[in-house]
C-alpha cells in the first residue's frame, strides 16, 4: 500500500467512525467492509489505535472487536477511559464486553449509503 493509498484508506476509516450514532458501536471488521477492505479489520484496529480521538473528534471508543470486547481499551489513557465513554452514551459494558451486542451493533453498510 502506497502512502497515498494508506491515506485514503485512514480517511475512509475516520469518516465511518465519525458516522458512528450515539448510542451505538461497530466493530473492525464492519468498518473494513464497509470500505472495502474486507480482510483489512486488524489494520483498522492499528488506525483507531493511533488515532488521538479525543483531539480530532472521532469517537473511536464506538468501535471495538466482533463481539462487542473492547479490545482496543488499551489506545485510551486509563484502562476503564473507553467504558466511561460508552457507559456515557448509555452502552452497558460488563467484563469488557457490550451487553446487548446484537442490539447495540451498527452496520455501516446497512445504515449509510457509501
Amino acid at each position: 500500500m502506497t502512502d497515498i493509498e494508506k491515506q485514503a484508506f485512514i480517511t475512509a476509516v475516520y469518516d465511518i467512525v465519525k458516522s458512528i450514532p450515539y448510542g451505538r458501536a461497530t466493530s473492525y471488521g464492519a468498518i473494513a467492509k464497509a470500505i472495502g477492505f474486507p480482510d483489512f479489520s486488524r489494520m483498522v484496529g492499528s488506525v483507531m489505535a493511533a488515532c488521538n480521538s479525543s483531539e480530532q473528534n472521532i469517537p473511536a471508543h464506538r468501535v471495538v472487536n466482533s463481539q462487542g470486547i473492547l479490545s482496543g481499551k488499551d489506545a485510551f489513557g486509563t484502562s476503564d477511559e473507553m467504558e466511561k465513554l460508552l457507559e456515557a452514551e448509555g452502552i452497558t459494558v460488563v467484563n469488557n464486553k457490550i451487553k446487548n451486542w446484537k442490539k447495540i451493533f451498527w452496520n455501516p453498510l446497512e445504515e449509510i449509503n457509501i
